[in-house]
């Protein structure tokens, strides 16, 4: 017998999600009084590490408040007005109802005849963000989790779009030194050799070099290479750059080679009259990676791949078994499962319709431009202060910047403050501002993207962290008599 009592929990599941949804609510509104993030207790960690699953069950209103005390308390809030690090989340609410409502209901996305009416939604919305990009008629795309998912579903298609199976040994991909890891790592796990990745350089705005990869496909040629891909940058995770998109489609169309875009970021430009033309030349793409998770205000996960011939993902991932003949709608009908690897997927583009409807593509505009914006901002507070410099200008909601004192010549010293003003700041849990790498240097980064990140939080965080480098200086000093430091 089963003692598992479905109606009993749903009741209780009733009550405390009703008091959730309260809590969260006030969570959100109250988040700039919260520090960015919290520690483990090493009591907390040591409960966590000894529990097992037990065999009789616990009540849930136990395990629901552990749940939120011990686990959900202790995450960094990549959500938070003054989370600057990495790219991070500006998640809304509206996203998170539409999400609560589509797990509820757990919809199999995978084709029309399990969910007609959220496959239709998804098709629109993917038709919407075809539009955006510049993309014919036939194009199309798919949900996947991320970023990572979309650029290894668009280079699996690329690969059976340019080359065959013969060919593959000999093929070379470009791509710039500011590339998302997530390309070459896409690569290796359809059959492709490190070695056959090209990294070309970039100019001193972090876009690739134009010439520096006509000189490298020539090469490659010359040596009896196959160069079938380029993968162009919407918006760097370092700097927000852009690569040159109308050279790199030239190119492209020159050698016979595919143009994938990793706008995994940068790509919701395209929603700004403002900012849109950085992104020109974006449609003689023939695929592009687009998150909605990271500037369209969506929770994890919600991404999406385009590719200008929807036929490109078919011939790469349609598949026909016996099993699945009574759920296919028509023989004439694509679905979602000929798109891409995913059989059974959730339909995750549901809350971004919610999201969009609620907002409108104005509201998400102004968002894009509101981000964009405070960059700016933070570039023109830093140029104020003689002794900070500005590493790679705004660009798409990101600055990089860089503590460098003349009373400090060594770099490796120069590296060391700027890796402990980010320290300093991120554990006073005021703000989270990480470090990254530009030309060898240490520096650090700002992407204020979040909707409700205002300018007194820029300007708060940056003389926090100019408070923290004149501390250091300080030190420095101490530690150094006689120095130029004093």
């Amino acid at each position: 017998m089963i003692h598992y009592n479905t109606k009993e929990y749903n009741e209780q599941i009733r009550v405390l999600m009703n008091e959730f949804t309260e809590q969260i609510v006030t969570f959100y509104n109250t988040l700039h009084r919260k520090p960015v993030g919290s520690p483990v207790e090493e009591n907390t960690w040591e409960h966590l590490e000894s529990q097992e699953i037990p065999r009789e069950g616990r009540p849930l209103e136990e395990v629901y408040s552990e749940m939120l005390e011990d686990i959900y308390a202790h995450v960094l809030l990549a959500q938070h007005p003054r989370s600057f690090s990495c790219v991070p989340s500006n998640a809304s609410l509206l996203s998170w109802m539409g999400d609560a409502m589509t797990a509820a209901y757990n919809p199999h996305a995978s084709c029309r005849t399990n969910a007609p009416a959220a496959d239709l939604v998804e098709k629109r919305l993917i038709r919407w963000m075809c539009d955006r990009a510049g993309y014919p008629e036939e194009a199309g795309g798919l949900f996947v989790s991320g970023g990572s998912m979309a650029n290894l579903t668009a280079l699996t298609a690329a690969r059976d779009a340019r080359l065959s199976f013969e060919e593959r040994s000999r093929a070379v991909v470009y791509v710039s030194d500011q590339t998302h890891v997530s390309a070459a790592k896409g690569l290796h796990i359809i059959g492709f050799d490190w070695s056959q990745v090209r990294m070309i350089p970039t100019d001193n705005r972090f876009r690739m070099d134009l010439k520096a990869l006509k000189t490298e496909v020539e090469k490659d040629r010359k040596e009896g290479k196959k160069p079938f891909a380029v993968i162009a940058s919407a918006g760097t995770t370092n700097t927000g750059s852009v690569d040159p998109m109308k050279g790199i489609a030239a190119i492209c169309r020159e050698y016979g080679m595919w143009m994938h875009v990793d706008g995994a970021f940068g790509a919701s430009a395209l929603l700004s009259e403002t900012y849109r033309p950085l992104l020109e030349g974006i449609e003689e793409s023939d695929s592009l990676s687009w998150d909605a998770h990271k500037w369209m205000m969506q929770t994890y996960s919600c991404s999406v791949v385009l590719v200008r011939d929807k036929s490109d993902l078919v011939r790469s991932f349609a598949a026909h078994p016996e099993y699945l003949k009574d759920a296919e709608s028509s023989e004439e009908q694509v679905e979602f499962w000929d798109l891409g690897p995913e059989l059974t997927r959730p339909a995750r583009g549901l809350k971004l319709w919610l999201t969009l409807q609620t907002v409108g593509s104005k509201g998400m505009e102004e968002v894009f431009d509101h981000g964009c914006a405070l960059a700016e901002l933070a570039e023109e507070r830093i140029r104020q202060e003689p002794e900070w410099e500005i590493m790679a200008p705004a660009s798409l909601g990101v600055v990089n910047f860089r503590y460098a004192p003349d009373c400090v010549q060594s770099e490796a010293e120069r590296d060391r403050m700027n890796q402990e003003i980010s320290y300093a700041i991120t554990e006073s849990g005021f703000a989270q501002v990480f470090t990254t790498i530009l030309g060898g240097k240490k520096v650090l980064r700002m992407c204020t993207i979040n909707p409700d990140t205002t300018k007194e939080d820029i300007c708060n965080t940056i003389d926090r962290c100019m408070d923290i480098a004149a501390a250091l200086k300080a030190r420095t000093a101490q530690q150094k008599k006689p120095s130029r430091c004093a």
